[in-house]
């Protein structure tokens, strides 16, 4: 079982940045395919980034394109959300996710194994 680990949630005023973090811990993360989802109050979970196992492809949610940067650090075990210009829209529980054994990126959540605790993030206006 890979846990992961994510951080760098907070309140933040609109037109603000935070950047999320979520450490794997697991040696083999650089096989994985990760992403981020969101999740709001009453709301179903959706899609938000992916990044390919190297990093050297990434896919976005069309509302958070231009604002928002999906990276990882395979050294480090570590994949990173950074997120500008954040309106009070972006207010949710951010979840990261691994997928094990394929190398395509995808935005359903059920293609996802792995699953992080969560951490909020919450825009004022």
């Amino acid at each position: 079982q890979v846990q992961l680990v994510e951080s760098g949630g907070g309140s933040v005023q609109a037109g603000g940045s935070l950047r999320l973090s979520c450490e794997a811990s697991a040696p083999t993360f650089s096989t994985f395919v990760m992403a981020w989802f969101r999740q709001a109050s009453g709301k179903e979970r959706e899609f938000v980034a992916t990044i390919s196992r190297a990093g050297t492809s990434t896919s976005y949610t069309d509302s958070v394109k231009g604002r928002f940067t999906i990276s990882r650090d395979n050294a480090k075990n570590t994949v990173y959300l950074q997120m500008n210009s954040l309106k009070p829209e972006d207010t949710a529980v951010y979840y990261c996710a691994a997928r094990f054994g394929s190398p395509l990126m995808t935005a359903v959540v059920g293609s996802y194994d792995n699953w992080g605790q969560g951490t909020q993030v919450t825009v004022s206006s």
